[in-house]
C-alpha cells in the first residue's frame, strides 16, 4: 500500500482508536475540531483529507493543499466540498453512500411494535408497581396492510421485515422496481390508494419540495380511519396540525415519530452526534415544547433511528475501504463531479 499522509477532521476519541489499527502503515493526523484556517497550516503536505460536513473544503483550502489527491468525506452529503475546484485539480472525492438503512428500518418496527402492543404504556404502568392489564390490549401485525411510502434502501428493508411478520405490503414510489416487488411479493399502488387501504403507513422518502407536508389537512381525508402513521424520515413531511387533527378525529389511532416538524435543519442524521450541532440546536427544548409529546397514543423518539453502534461503525469501515482502494489506485464510492 502506498504511504499516504492523511488528515482527519471532526473525529472523536473512539473513532481515532478505531481508525488507527485499520490504517496501519499510513501517516495519520487527527483533529477533533473542524477544518479552519488555523489548523490548515498544519496539513499543507497531506495527500488525503477526510472531513465531516462542518469542515468546508472550498477553493481556498484546495489551492492551499498542493499535495492533495483525494478527499474521503465521512458523510453521505458532499455539498461542503467544492467539486469544481477538485475537478480542476484532478482531486478525487468519495462519500459514504449508505450506512443506516437496516438500522432505520429496525427502529421503524420498534415504533410499530410499541404502538401495536402498547409497550410504552405497559412500561410506565409497571414502573409504578401496577400490573393491571386494563386498556393494554394490543393487536397482531399478521395480516395487516402496511403502506410503505418510498421504496429506497430503507423502504426495502422495512418491506423485508414486514414479510417476516406476515403482513400485506402496499408500496408507493415514483421509481418502481418491479423485479424487487415480484421477488419479495408486494405490489406498487397509487398514493391515495395506499392511504385508504393501509392499517399502518410508514414514510421513507427524502424531504424536498415534492414531499413537504405530504401528510396535510387535504390528504388527511384519504387515510383509513383508525390507522397508524410512522415517520422516521423527516419532520417536514408531515404537517403537525394535520397530525393533531387526525388524532382528534380518530383518523390516526396512533403515531410513531422519530422526527418532528420543528426540528432544526438537519442535512443527515450523523450530524446529530456532532458537538457543533449540539451547540447550535437544542433538541431537548424542541421535544419538551412539542404539543404531541404527552399524547398517550403517540410514541416519540429523539431522531434516534440511525443511532446504532453498527451504523456508526459502517461509516468508518466505508471510509477505510475507500482510502485503501485509493491507495491501490482502485478508487471506490466516488462522487460524480457536477
Amino acid at each position: 500500500m502506498k504511504k499516504l499522509k492523511i488528515a482527519f477532521f471532526e473525529t472523536e476519541p473512539w473513532e481515532i482508536n478505531y481508525l488507527k489499527p485499520r490504517l496501519k502503515g499510513l501517516d495519520l493526523i487527527f483533529f477533533e475540531d473542524k477544518l479552519t484556517s488555523r489548523n490548515l497550516k498544519k496539513i499543507l503536505d497531506v495527500d488525503v483529507l477526510s472531513p465531516f460536513i462542518y469542515s468546508v473544503v472550498d477553493k481556498k483550502v484546495i489551492n492551499s493543499l498542493e499535495s492533495l489527491k483525494y478527499i474521503a468525506t465521512r458523510s453521505t452529503g458532499f455539498d461542503h466540498i467544492d467539486l469544481k475546484s477538485c475537478r480542476r485539480k484532478n482531486i478525487l472525492v468519495s462519500n459514504v453512500p449508505t450506512y443506516g438503512e437496516n438500522t432505520v428500518a429496525e427502529h421503524t418496527f420498534a415504533l410499530i411494535l410499541a404502538l401495536s402492543r402498547k409497550v410504552h404504556l405497559s412500561w410506565e404502568r409497571t414502573q409504578k408497581g401496577n400490573f393491571s392489564l386494563d386498556n393494554l390490549r394490543g393487536f397482531d401485525l399478521k395480516g395487516k396492510n402496511l403502506g410503505v411510502v418510498g421504496v429506497g434502501n430503507i423502504g426495502r428493508h422495512v418491506i423485508r421485515i414486514a414479510k417476516g411478520f406476515d403482513m400485506n405490503i402496499l408500496a408507493f414510489d415514483i421509481k418502481k422496481d418491479q423485479k424487487f416487488a415480484k421477488e419479495i411479493g408486494f405490489k406498487y399502488v397509487p398514493l391515495d390508494y395506499l392511504f385508504k387501504n393501509s392499517d399502518i403507513i410508514t414514510l421513507h422518502v427524502p424531504y424536498n419540495r415534492a414531499t413537504h407536508h405530504l401528510v396535510n389537512l387535504k390528504t388527511l381525508k384519504l387515510f383509513k380511519k383508525g390507522c397508524y402513521l410512522i415517520n422516521t424520515a423527516r419532520g417536514g413531511i408531515c404537517d403537525t396540525t394535520a397530525l393533531l387533527k387526525g388524532l382528534k378525529q380518530g383518523i390516526f389511532a396512533g403515531l410513531g415519530l422519530d422526527v418532528l416538524e420543528e426540528e432544526c435543519f438537519i442535512k443527515e442524521e450523523i450530524e446529530l452526534l456532532s458537538t457543533v450541532f449540539k451547540r447550535t440546536c437544542d433538541l431537548k427544548t424542541v421535544l419538551e415544547n412539542h404539543i404531541l409529546i404527552n399524547q398517550p397514543n403517540v410514541v416519540i423518539t429523539p431522531h434516534n433511528a440511525f443511532n446504532s453502534k453498527e451504523a456508526l461503525t459502517r461509516i468508518l469501515d466505508t471510509t477505510v475501504e475507500s482510502i485503501k482502494s485509493f491507495a491501490k489506485n482502485k478508487p471506490i464510492n466516488l462522487v460524480k463531479y457536477r
